[in-house]
């Protein structure tokens, strides 16, 4: 079964200091299927592992992202006129784009687990394909 992979989990990973890195490294050793990224997260991981440990761990993070281990996922229109959608929707939680994009493939692709710690978000959003996210971590 297909997984999409967020930003706060691949950020785990790639940082030892981060407080969730220990069940991020437990948790890839169970992820089977397709791990699907959006590619909208990429950008952000890039960023965020650039900052939190550094520049070398942010390009071998990138380098493993392009690896067959995980599927590149782009947004569609239509994915970017359901992300609007959600905005308009969940106006007061001031989702982020990431995030948004996050929502709108796992409408699209019918996927229902996510690999993330935001539970913030993830949480509160109710998906039209299905009841609630599961959030694995």
């Amino acid at each position: 079964m297909p997984v999409l992979i967020d930003t706060s989990f691949l950020v785990a990973i790639a940082s030892p200091k981060d407080a969730s890195h220990v069940s991020a490294r437990q948790a890839t050793q169970g992820l089977v299927g397709i791990r699907i990224v959006p590619a909208p997260v990429l950008p952000e991981t890039f960023y965020m592992v650039t900052q939190r440990v550094n520049y070398s761990a942010a390009t071998r993070t990138f380098r493993l992202l392009r690896t067959g281990a995980f599927q590149i996922e782009p947004l569609t229109d239509e994915d970017m006129a359901r992300m609007e959608e959600i905005m308009a929707q969940y106006t007061d939680n001031e989702f982020d784009y990431v995030d948004l994009a996050v929502m709108a493939l796992a409408e699209r692709l019918n996927i229902t687990e996510i690999y993330t710690f935001d539970r913030r978000d993830f949480s509160v959003f109710i998906p039209a394909h299905c009841d609630y996210l599961e959030l694995l971590l």
